[in-house]
């Protein structure tokens, strides 16, 4: 983790003196409540927290922090699942989950103007009354803030058809890591020059604070057909999911939930899937009704060649909301059968699916623990949950090895290391494993260009030290900059 050599005192004094005194957190009790993210494995108390409510209180906060040379952190509603928003102990945490104003639902653009405080899901209750919905859906939307989806680039079930938030940000105001605001991309598509809302999205925080976003918003579908299926194996259930693609069929989801997984989804919410069933596929269509009544016709019997024994359509909202509510909720319903777990994200392509499902259990079997799998099987977007029991000496090492093992067997089949959760604290240390010296080197010197002083989330993402304002190292033999060395002097 790295640390400040700026005067944390100072900015604290700073920060009481020019912010609401509720908005300024040193009491340690009260610090406590935000030493981790959703991933509770990494812990640090931060320094002070900053209660944000505009933009211009995030200013302020980052403003002192770069004239101090002090880090901080950005966090929404802390739902993040790889250490992304993991505190400082030196540092300044800035929680933005109490910023949340809808400034504007447009019709005729199809566009959202929001704080980035604002949850997911109430942009789309907010624009259904238009006709309208907001497509990335992670699984934490209920919860989970616009700006956290912009720093994580986010996913969720029907990104398989609609993309992740990427596909859905048109702009972003920002506050830089100095302190200044910037607007990256623009209200109309296609803006001229470099695609620096690009490289934002999905930067972990690492390249500033987003504090306005002006995101797509799509028609509501006229037609939405939702059924769930039951088969013996995850095997036959892939071998579904695989058939239905290669149909040129691209549902808005097909979703997978294993034996444990659906054990602990019945211990949680008694969401009634089939009984015996070895795994379940949710499968969603939508668009317009004749094309999605003649594709869930070929997408259900698709399944039952591929050896489903149970297939339920629902016939209405409520009825797909059933269907809905075991995977939903399937990530929290795992502590019912177990005290603890890590939800790991890694994506594989989706033909190796039964091949990598088998291996991740012969690793488990081996350490002694469980693995549930509840994941987006139509893009191959792995969630494996590796229960453990943390008051048995040697549990929690397992798990851990089992977690970073699951990782490698990704790599191996031509995957990555994550899909939608980010690389955070967490997984730094297996960049390396999916990228070159050189690799690194470069997406560094992007970093630098946004935050020389490497004050804005430092720690997470690249496998530290490295560049801008944390220690240099060597410069790598390979380095295709002819500057040897450029850019530690951004």
């Amino acid at each position: 983790m790295a640390t400040s050599s700026g005067s944390i005192a100072a900015v604290i004094e700073r920060l009481r003196s020019a912010l609401p005194r509720e908005a300024v957190i040193t009491d340690p009790a009260r610090l406590a409540t935000y030493d981790c993210d959703g991933l509770l494995v990494h812990r640090v108390t931060p320094a002070v927290v900053v209660l944000a409510s505009d933009a211009e209180q995030v200013r302020l906060a980052v403003r002192a922090c770069a004239e101090a040379g002090v880090p901080f952190v950005a966090r929404g509603s802390g739902t993040g699942l790889s250490g992304g928003a993991l505190p400082l102990a030196d540092g300044v945490l800035i929680v933005m989950s109490g910023f949340r104003e809808i400034k504007e639902i447009s019709r005729a653009d199809q566009r959202a103007v929001v704080d980035p405080g604002v949850i997911n899901l109430s942009v789309t209750q907010a624009s259904s009354p238009e006709g309208y919905y907001f497509a990335p859906d992670p699984s934490s939307q209920q919860i989970c803030t616009i700006g956290g989806n912009v720093a994580e680039n986010s996913g969720g079930a029907h990104c398989l058809k609609y993309g992740f938030t990427s596909n859905h940000v048109l702009s972003a105001e920002v506050v830089m890591p100095d302190g200044s605001q910037v607007t990256l991309g623009q209200r109309a598509p296609d803006a001229p020059g470099y695609d620096l809302l690009g490289a934002f999205v999905g930067s972990e925080g690492t390249l500033g604070v987003a504090t306005e976003v002006t995101v797509k918003l799509l028609r509501s579908a006229e037609s939405v057909q939702t059924f769930l299926a039951g088969f013996e194996s995850t095997d036959a259930a892939g071998a579904a999911t695989s058939a239905i693609i290669a149909a040129g069929i691209v549902p808005a989801a097909i979703e997978m939930m294993d034996a444990l997984a659906i054990e602990a989804a019945e211990a949680a919410v008694a969401c009634n899937y089939p009984d015996g069933a070895g795994a379940v596929l949710v499968v969603e269509l939508d668009g317009p009704t004749a094309e999605v009544e003649a594709e869930s016709a070929a997408a259900q019997r698709m399944c039952r060649e591929a050896g489903a024994f149970e297939i339920r359509l629902a016939a209405d909202a409520e009825e797909r909301m059933a269907i809905w509510r075991g995977r939903k909720s399937a990530f929290a319903a795992v502590g019912r059968i177990s005290p603890d777990y890590i939800v790991q994200d890694g994506v594989i392509p989706r033909t190796k699916l039964s091949q990598v499902l088998g291996q991740m259990g012969e690793l488990a079997a081996d350490k002694g623990v469980r693995v549930a799998n509840v994941f987006h099987a139509g893009d191959g977007n792995l969630h494996p949950l590796v229960l453990f029991d943390g008051s048995v000496p040697g549990e929690s090492e397992r798990a851990e090895e089992v977690s970073g093992a699951i990782l490698d067997l990704c790599l191996e089949h031509g995957g990555s290391i994550t899909g939608e959760h980010g690389v955070g604290f967490d997984k730094a240390k297996h960049m390396p494993k999916m990228f070159t010296e050189v690799d690194l080197d470069t997406m560094q010197r992007v970093r630098c260009a946004f935050d020389p002083h490497g004050l804005s989330n430092p720690g997470k993402i690249y496998p530290t030290p490295r560049l801008c304002g944390e220690v240099p190292r060597k410069r790598s033999a390979n380095d295709p900059n002819p500057y040897e060395g450029k850019a530690e002097i951004f």
